[in-house]
Formats: C-alpha cells, structure tokens, sequence
C-alpha cells in the first residue's frame, strides 16, 4: 500500500512540474497583474525594506506582505527579477496544493485510486493551471486556506493527531491571512463550525490546542498589520480595509462581471476539462451529505458552500475570488469519477458524460482553424498550431478509444492532458503573441533607439509594464475613464486640460499608447504639438510628442 502511495505521489510530483513550471521563463511578465506584483517586490528590494510593498515608489497596500516576500526570496534564489524567478512559487505553492489534495481524499474516502484522480483533476483543471503558471496571489492563497483545511480534517479523523492539527489549522490561517486578508481567516474558520455545529460537534474546538492555535494566529498574523497602522495609519486602513474589501463588497470593480450567474458559470468552465463532470458531482455531493458515516462530503459541502456564499453577494467578482473552493471540487469530482467509472452498474454515467465533453473539445480544433482565418497577422507561421492541431486531435481521438472500449482509466489520462497539451505550444508560439500581452519588447525597442526621457505616457493598460522595464516615471493617458480601483501616484490624465498642463511640463515625451488613445491625442494637442509616429508592436502604439517649432 505504501509503495503504491508512492507511486502515485511520484507521478502527481511529475506531471504537476511539466504543467505548472515547464517554460515558465519563456513568455515575459504580463500586463497587468503579473507586473504589478513583481515590481512591488522589485521596488521593495531597490528601497532595502521587507515590510511595505511599494510601487511607483510610494507605500501601496492592496495586498499584504506574504506573496511579496515570497517573489523577493524567488530573486534572491534565481538571481534576480526574472520570469521564472517571479513566478517560481505560485507553481511550487501549485504543486504543493495537489499533493494535498491527494492526501485529503485519502483521508476522506482511504481509496489510493481515487485520491489520485482528485490530484489529476486539480492539476489538470484550466483555471488551476493558468494561476500555478502566473504571478497573482491567489495560488498563494487558496493553497494555504487548503492545507488549513486539510489540517483541521486530518486531527478530526484521528483524534491522536488532534492537537497538532489544530495549531497547524491556526497557523496556515494566519499566513493566508498576511496573503489576501482577512478572509483567510473567515473562510475555512466559518466552514469548520458550520460543519461543527451540523454535526453537534461544536466542543470539539473548545480545547488547550485552539487556545495555543489562537496565539499563534496573532502572533504570526498581527504584526504586519500593527506595524502597517503604526506608520500610515489612517492611509493603510482606508486603502486596505475601507478600498480593497468593503468597497469592493459594495460596487463592481469590473462591471461586466456583476450577475448572478457569473459564479456558478466560472465554477464549471474554469474547471475544464472537466466541467460536466465537476457540474454532475455537485448534484451528488448534495444528495451525499446526510451520508453521518462520511462526513467528508459535508465537510466539502461546507466549504464550498462558504466560498460561494461570501463572495456571490459582493458586487465586485473575479473568478479568482472562489479559488480557493477548486480543491473541493476536485476532491467531489475525483469522488465521483471514480465511483462511476470502476463500477459496473453505474459506469454508463461516466461514458455519457465523457462522450459529452469530447464532443465539446472536437470543437477547439475548428475554433482554432476559424481564428486563423480570421486573424492572420497574429502568428507569423501557422504550423505550429497545425502540429498542434494535430497532436490535439490525437488526444481526442485516443480518449474516444478508451471510452468506447470501457478502458476509463487510461481515459482519465488522457483528459487530463487535454488543457495541458496547450502549454507545449508556447515554445512555438511565445515570439509571436509576446507582442500582444506584455510591454517588455515594445519597451526594448524604445529605450534602445530613443533618448527616452524621465517620464513615459502610457495608456491605463501599459503603465505598470511600461514602468518595470524600463524603470522610468509613468504616467496615464486614458481620457475619459475612471482611475485605477487603487489609485497609484502618478499623474492620471483622463481630461483634455490635464493633458494640456502635463505636456507643458513635458512637451517633449514618448509615448506607449493604445489605438484609441493615439486618436484621442492626437485630437488634444492639434496645432500645439506634433505626433510622431514610430512603431506599432503588438498592440503597443509608439509615439513621439514635440511642440509645433
């Protein structure tokens, strides 16, 4: 039993290294959020300060401390700020988080098999490995508020592990908390007593190890915040508090985004390729609950229902915001894979639904046939996505084998190679769509043919990765629209006046512009200023601003 253990653990270690840090180095940081945080490390290291995050060179706090000091370690280990460097612990926190995976459907259900399926199915999951492979914080976090939930549940199976778990539960809630907020305390906390209270268990936290979990949870937790108070003050609370979560609980960030069914509907696409699957089990899980022998699928009920219930409500919705429920949902969905693909009298659900979902990927090859069509100055060589095309279509088709001739397993595998399979184009194709999502070579071609000066005018998009590749002061052109949700210290110049006093400060600038924005400038400084027209990379306009001699 334990070499088999082994062996799946091996192969789980394996597969997720290919999928999360394979080529992570390739593709430069992205606009906007991978720079935003690697440049917040960056600048904390150029000011020799470990405590406050910074960016454009003043204190920021739209996230805690805990992924900054992780990037900055990443540097330090990598030498330096490169791409791998930055991204290397979001993957390493993404492997990590399928091994515990793993190992809580072991607790739960003592089925090896199955406790591999559930690693295969987060690992292999879009959304999971989209975040293992970037620079955000919510890997960071839903792994640890994960291993908070793996501890708790670990002592309350074997009561001898009882005291250890428990302190274990406080600890990885406080450093969730010095990740993202407080709601690395709320979520698993309030899903451990909601499932305590149903169960009439209540008691069980009333122990010598929560009071010892509860000291250390401060300890570990409090003084960043004490600390961040003490110096800012009333500056931190507003932007921290007031700004990033309850504002955010009361309007929309990102309008689109604020419908009730904008959950629900990331909760199965963002699990692709399993996303039927996912939706199935879920219908079963609740019918699992009553279930007083395993009170597993309570507890995932518990903590799944949580996560969805705190954040449907606010206003301001991201799929990254219920992250922290796709481990249960692999657990669920491993659960119920393999209890209908391995046993006869119920596998014909598991074929129906196989069936199903390979009819849904047979799509992404005409999709991707029609996109080229479509967009043919995206790509300067269409083979790669032919090969592609063609090795993806070899995957459906070996899946469609499987399942016809009941092999479910080796099915299994093969869907979960299905998202991954897109990871082996980047080394083809990163030249080519570089351009288009990261500000570093339109950076490059500026500062090394142009006397660039001390600062860049760029559109909202560009400002951070126009700022951590080059170094210099930024400021924003995007006329007519709001400010950032977190406002940054630079100039933010949305009205046709600002951008006439600022040039009278600057009348001579380089600019980083979007198409829009080149017509909206251009119309602003008619007959005062000239436009010179110097480069288009990817969607990157690179433009000159001098005053009419």
């Amino acid at each position: 039993m334990k070499s088999k253990n082994l062996k799946y653990i091996l192969i789980l270690i394996a597969l997720s290294y290919v999928f999360f840090m394979f080529g992570n180095s390739l593709v430069s940081l992205t606009n906007p959020d991978e720079v935003f945080y690697t440049l917040s490390a960056k600048e904390m290291a150029e000011h020799n300060t470990w405590m406050t995050p910074i960016l454009f060179n003043q204190p920021q706090f739209e996230k805690p401390i805990f992924t900054y000091w992780l990037i900055r370690i990443g540097f330090i280990i990598f030498g330096g700020a490169t791409n791998f460097a930055a991204r290397f612990f979001p993957a390493l926190f993404a492997m990590l988080g399928v091994l515990a995976v793993y190992f809580l459907s072991l607790l739960a259900f003592n089925n090896q098999k199955k406790a591999f399926i559930s690693g295969l199915i987060l690992m292999s999951g879009g959304l999971y490995i989209g975040l293992a492979r970037t620079v955000f914080t919510d890997m960071i976090f839903s792994v640890l508020i994960l291993f908070s939930f793996v501890s708790f549940f670990w002592g309350y199976l074997n009561n001898a592990k009882k005291n250890l778990s428990l302190v274990l539960f406080f600890i990885f809630m406080a450093l969730a908390v010095l990740t993202k907020g407080p709601l690395g305390f709320l979520i698993p906390f309030l899903a451990v007593v909601i499932f305590l209270l149903i169960r009439k268990e209540v008691k069980y936290l009333f122990s010598k190890s929560v009071a010892w979990g509860v000291l250390l949870f401060i300890l570990i937790s409090f003084p960043w915040y004490i600390l961040m108070f003490q110096k800012y003050g009333a500056a931190f609370i507003q932007e921290f508090f007031v700004n990033d979560h309850i504002r955010r609980l009361l309007e929309a960030e990102h309008l689109s985004n604020d419908t009730w069914y904008f959950y629900p509907f990331s909760m199965f696409g963002c699990t692709a390729p399993w996303s039927l699957f996912t939706a199935v089990s879920l219908f079963f899980l609740f019918k699992n609950v009553k279930d007083k022998a395993r009170p597993a699928y309570l507890f995932l009920a518990c903590w799944i229902g949580v996560v969805f219930l705190i954040f449907q409500p606010a206003h301001s919705k991201l799929v990254s915001y219920i992250f922290p429920m796709f481990a249960a949902l692999a657990v669920v969905c491993g659960d119920f894979i393999y209890n209908t693909a391995f046993l006869e009298q119920k596998n014909r659900q598991f074929f129906v639904i196989s069936l199903l979902s390979l009819a849904v990927f047979f799509l992404v090859p005409i999709g991707m046939e029609v996109a080229m069509q479509k967009f043919p100055g995206y790509l300067s060589s269409r083979l790669p996505v032919y090969v592609f095309i063609a090795l993806f279509s070899i995957l459906l088709i070996s899946a469609l084998r499987f399942i016809l001739r009941y092999k479910f397993f080796k099915a299994v595998y093969v869907f979960a190679f299905i998202v991954p399979a897109f990871i082996f184009m980047v080394p083809f194709v990163c030249n080519d769509i570089e351009p288009y999502i990261s500000s570093k070579y339109a950076t490059k071609f500026l500062m090394k043919n142009y006397p660039v000066g001390d600062t860049i005018l760029c559109s909202k998009f560009y400002v951070r990765g126009v700022r951590f590749y080059t170094g210099k002061d930024v400021a924003v052109f995007n006329m007519g629209a709001g400010n950032f949700f977190s406002p940054h210290p630079i100039p933010f110049l949305n009205q046709d006046q600002k951008v006439k006093d600022f040039l009278k400060i600057h009348p001579s600038i380089y600019c980083v512009l979007k198409k829009s924005a080149v017509k909206d400038i251009e119309r602003i400084i008619a007959g005062e200023y000239k436009v010179t027209f110097l480069k288009q990379i990817g969607d990157e306009y690179l433009l000159k601003v001098d005053p009419v001699s």
